[in-house]
């Protein structure tokens, strides 16, 4: 019996298991087992691989089925392939954004290299940016990327990252630590886009839990995230948020970016200084805008003040415990968070700034972070 006989009974032989995880109705085994088999016969370094460590195909073609992506190399959204001496699932940038719409929340997504002789702007806030280029000749050096999104509500939302820290947070992926090479080397363009989706999904509106499982897939399994670190935001982010609230027209508006900035901060929960940061320049810049007009105040419920906070007399005895025990310590602290309602956690949450400044006395109290 040959090789790729051998592994296509072993695949096959994993139908119950690929049904009982499967995310996706629309995910079926049949097709899935067939894409992989073919993937193995028009790959013999890949067929290699596999027959050395089997155990790994069973867990990348379980893996498709868990986080409900498809194999079909028609539509470039995933693939097996060779990495450490093991087959892995590997999501492309296109099956990232694929995954971003399931949710229905997300219209459509594309993803852009800008390189130094295209003109590339964003007009405002919530608006779709410009990108001109030419086609076909010569556009220079990549300098950054962009991916944006259409909401369900029209708006466009534009996440930009300079090359620069694209690049660091290649660098310091296990990945690329390695050897340096890989789809780093042979597809950079495609990392690049890759990258971009990974830093901007966290601002989108109802990721699907899918999205969310293949980005924890590729960083952990796949190799391409962190390893052991905790970095800070992004100094090209950070100054995106400052520019945003600069570019706000009133403080009602400037009070709805506040809470998406606060939202954006919590990935990164060591790094006050940003938070702070970003904090004194949107007091500074409130300072300077004038009040919403009345009959869009009156359709909403946002709090226009983004830093000025008022805490309601009926949280003032939970904050008053949590404050006791983030004086005992970050265990002490975690296990009272975590045993609060869904309710009393979106109230601590929605006063700015809050959460992280019990954490951090948690922190500084003693013992290990969570």
């Amino acid at each position: 019996m040959s090789d790729l006989q051998v592994l296509s009974n072993e695949i096959y032989g994993l139908r119950d298991t690929f049904e009982q995880v499967a995310t996706d109705r629309n995910v079926h085994f049949e097709r899935e087992a067939q894409f992989a088999c073919q993937l193995f016969a028009a790959n013999p370094y890949l067929l290699k691989v596999a027959m050395q460590n089997r155990g790994s195909v069973m867990a990348a073609v379980t893996n498709v089925a868990a986080i409900g992506i498809t194999l079909n190399p028609a539509l470039k959204l995933a693939y097996l392939v060779p990495r450490s001496g093991k087959v892995c699932l590997d999501i492309s940038y296109m099956g990232l954004m694929h995954l971003a719409m399931l949710s229905g929340s997300i219209k459509w997504v594309k993803a852009e290299v800008v390189r130094a002789k295209d003109q590339f702007t964003i007009p405002a806030l919530g608006e779709a940016p410009q990108h001109v280029f030419s086609p076909f000749g010569d556009r220079g050096e990549i300098v950054g990327a962009y991916v944006i999104v259409k909401t369900d509500d029209g708006e466009y939302l534009t996440h930009t990252m300079p090359i620069e820290d694209i690049y660091a947070i290649r660098d310091r992926s296990e990945a690329w630590k390695k050897d340096q090479g890989g789809p780093w080397k042979t597809d950079p363009g495609e990392m690049i886009k890759k990258t971009v989706v990974k830093q901007a999904y966290k601002y989108w509106p109802k990721v699907s839990n899918q999205l969310k499982e293949a980005i924890h897939h590729l960083n952990t399994e796949a190799g391409e995230g962190i390893a052991q670190e905790n970095p800070g935001m992004p100094q090209s982010e950070l100054d995106q948020w400052i520019v945003n609230g600069r570019n706000c027209r009133d403080k009602l508006e400037l009070g709805q970016l506040w809470k998406k900035a606060v939202a954006a901060c919590r990935a990164y929960p060591k790094d006050l200084a940003s938070y702070n940061k970003i904090k004194a320049e949107y007091a500074e810049i409130g300072t300077q805008l004038p009040q919403a007009p009345v009959s869009t105040l009156e359709a909403t419920d946002v709090d226009s003040r983004p830093v000025e906070t008022i805490i309601p007399d009926a949280l003032k005895d939970l904050i008053a415990d949590l404050e006791a025990t983030a004086d005992g310590g970050i265990e002490d602290f975690v296990a009272t968070w975590e045993g609060l309602s869904k309710t009393s956690k979106g109230k601590i949450e929605a006063i700015p700034g809050l959460y992280n400044q019990l954490r951090e006395r948690a922190e500084k109290a003693g013992g290990a972070a969570q």
